[in-house]
């Protein structure tokens, strides 16, 4: 397979990734950015080109196609998804990828300023001999999640060209506004038609997950009184200095860089203020429900003990639900993650089973009804200048697509 489907393979990503994808955070429109169209108008021919049926573009955006059974028994249903916009954490426009083949395990050199090191990302050292797309040091290089698009999209055209391999219908679906945590908004799930599905959204190769964290934003609100600070005493109330006392009062171990595995956090994300206003923004993170509950009452209570203080309303929270850990819908399907670590294997790969620290398009499906693990696409470092694929990578992510196909079928 590997040789038969490598030029397409690489043809498409590099074309996917050709397309200025970025979507925008805050905006009502959706998809957030009208530039997303081209990518989902393309992949939508191109669907039709291969020979999908049923395929569809709807008016937000989502492309929708289906590889027919060829068996004769009737089995479930199962799909595959990715998204097709990239992160606007870091510039999308422009691409120009860059290609090393027989990688030798030293330095990649992305510009007279730039260079992608082992020192710094040992894990390129997996990878000597083998083909790595890089950046050119000014753009992210969209693996994430175009690896993914690339990968589903080959896998799709190899199985209607090899009848001789069984399986039941394969639906494919591919959405824009992931990046900025929307991507399954308007997620037809019922029109979709899977029993369950799998994101192809993960890192490096042998990823295969199904919890993530449950998530929840806490924006603190703190309204002053400003007062000439000559003549202050008993009059003034310090917006920022609130705000910084409450910020105190979480537990200052409890946050992304002091963390890891299955261990929660508070982060603020954002902060801004002056005498008469502030205001904080955060996430709160936990795998564990329980810990996620008592997270959200401890930020509410830091605030009503702050409040207490006062004989008017200085400090308010709101805290709101973002999306939950997968695992509860997914073991109700658990056979999804039985086959695909089969597949994994029957691939040559060792499963690499963890916890995502964040949440993907399929945390939320899971819980509109369709449950979805998540599988590596191949790509590292994500979001900026530095990320970058093996080639060989992505093609395992193909084989491995095949393989959940033909297994889902014998079972």
């Amino acid at each position: 397979m590997q040789t038969e489907w490598r030029e397409k393979l690489v043809n498409r990503f590099l074309k996917y990734v050709s397309v200025y994808t970025t979507s925008e955070a805050f905006v009502e429109q959706f998809p957030s950015t009208e530039r997303q169209w081209d990518l989902a108008r393309y992949i939508h021919q191109e669907l039709i080109d291969l020979g999908l049926e049923d395929v569809s573009i709807d008016d937000n955006g989502y492309v929708f196609g289906y590889v027919p059974s060829n068996l004769e028994k009737e089995i479930p249903t199962i799909g595959f998804v990715a998204h097709m916009d990239t992160s606007p954490d870091f510039s999308g426009e422009n691409v120009k990828p860059q290609i090393w083949e027989n990688y030798d395990g030293g330095d990649i050199k992305l510009n007279e300023k730039m260079v992608l090191s082992p020192s710094e990302f040992p894990e390129l050292l997996q990878y000597k001999g083998q083909t790595i797309i890089t950046t050119d040091g000014t753009t992210l290089l969209g693996a994430d999640d175009k690896a993914g698009l690339a990968e589903i999209v080959t896998a799709a055209e190899y199985l209607l060209a090899h009848p001789e391999i069984k399986h039941g219908r394969i639906a494919v679906g591919f959405t824009p506004d992931e990046e900025v945590g929307r991507g399954a908004d308007f997620f037809d799930v019922e029109r979709f038609g899977a029993e369950w599905a799998y994101t192809m959204d993960g890192s490096e190769i042998g990823e295969l997950e199904y919890e993530n964290f449950n998530a929840a934003s806490g924006i603190v609100t703190v309204k002053g009184k400003s007062v000439h600070p000559g003549y202050a005493k008993d009059k003034m109330i310090n917006a920022s200095n609130i705000a910084l006392e409450f910020a105190s009062q979480l537990p200052f171990d409890e946050v992304p860089e002091l963390t890891e595995g299955r261990e929660g956090f508070f982060h603020l994300a954002d902060m801004q203020g002056d005498v008469s206003d502030a205001k904080l923004v955060y996430i709160i993170r936990d795998h564990d429900m329980e810990q996620f509950e008592a997270r959200k009452a401890l930020f509410k209570q830091i605030a009503e003990e702050i409040q207490a203080r006062f004989d008017h309303e200085v400090i308010t929270v709101e805290v709101t639900d973002q999306y939950y850990n997968m695992i509860e819908k997914v073991k109700e399907k658990f056979i999804s993650v039985e086959i695909a670590e089969q597949a994994l294997k029957d691939c040559g790969i060792t499963p690499n089973i963890k916890p995502i620290r964040g949440g993907t398009d399929g945390s939320r499906l899971s819980f509109m009804g369709l449950p979805c693990p998540n599988i590596f696409a191949g790509g590292h470092n994500f979001h900026g200048p530095y990320e970058y694929v093996p080639v060989e990578s992505m093609e395992k992510a193909v084989e491995v697509i095949v393989r959940i196909a033909e297994l889902t079928a014998q079972q």
